[in-house]
């Protein structure tokens, strides 16, 4: 014999009826429908022309909490950077292609993506075989390349995040994604900001935008972390001083 179903207690919901499962109630009204009826509710003694001009929202908050000093703002990018496990390296313009041609041989790459707009001499010291990217470059093509080398849109000093747009120096965000290493030049300090609210108003957010903070990882419940889940297993950041 089943227990018997308390009084005032649903029982079990039969295939189809309405209930928590479709969320729809057995009234027939959707959650949705009762989230803005809720809201409404909440609102209904607020001022008509209020609601038509709504206060102002007092934004005196700090837009940065670093000194405003071009050295510091970069040492706190490299800091952070490297917090999160990306290799960082700092360098002038004359250096920066022996630099990168070291960091491909440290990784042993032999094969690196090139997107159509990057800076001919960056490569000029590598022993590498270039592959162009001219659009037709897929997946599995590019699973089976070893290295990237990309410029970056900016660098967020606070958060080591760098901001990728698929600008001519980096191309498709495919490129990013597929190979397992990727190095990433930054200009510093005309690519670099100490914030986020100082970054936006200088990204198009109608452009594809890649925040990347570090190579690509996830911690599973017991918190081991796994590298190169959705992304490069390893991120060399190159700050290059204009």
């Amino acid at each position: 014999m089943s227990p018997a179903t308390p009084a005032g207690a649903a029982g079990p919901a039969a295939p189809g009826t309405p209930g928590r499962a479709t969320g729809t109630s057995a009234s027939g009204t959707s959650a949705r429908d009762r989230i803005l009826a809720r809201v409404r509710a909440a609102l209904s003694d607020v001022p008509a022309e209020e609601r038509e001009n709504p206060a102002p929202i007092d934004r005196d908050y700090l837009h940065a909490h670093v000194p405003d000093d071009p050295e510091a703002v970069a040492g706190l990018l490299a800091g952070n950077l490297a917090d999160y496990r990306a290799r960082v390296h700092r360098t002038t313009a004359a250096g920066l292609p022996a630099l990168i041609a070291r960091l491909l041989a440290d990784r042993g790459a032999r094969t690196v993506v090139v997107p159509p707009g990057l800076p001919d001499g960056w490569l000029a010291a590598a022993d590498v075989t270039q592959l162009r990217d001219d659009g037709t470059l897929t997946p599995a093509r590019l699973d089976a390349v070893d290295s990237v080398v990309t410029g970056c849109a900016l660098a967020v000093a606070e958060t080591g995040t760098i901001v990728l747009d698929a600008g001519p120096d980096q191309g498709r965000r495919l490129l990013t994604l597929v190979p397992d290493h990727h190095v990433c030049v930054v200009r510093v300090p005309g690519q670099v900001v100490a914030s986020v609210p100082q970054a936006l108003p200088r990204l198009d957010p109608h452009r594809p935008l890649t925040w990347i903070s570090g190579p690509s990882a996830t911690s599973d419940i017991e918190l081991n972390r796994v590298e190169g889940v959705h992304g490069p297993r390893a991120l060399d950041a190159v700050l290059v001083t204009d």
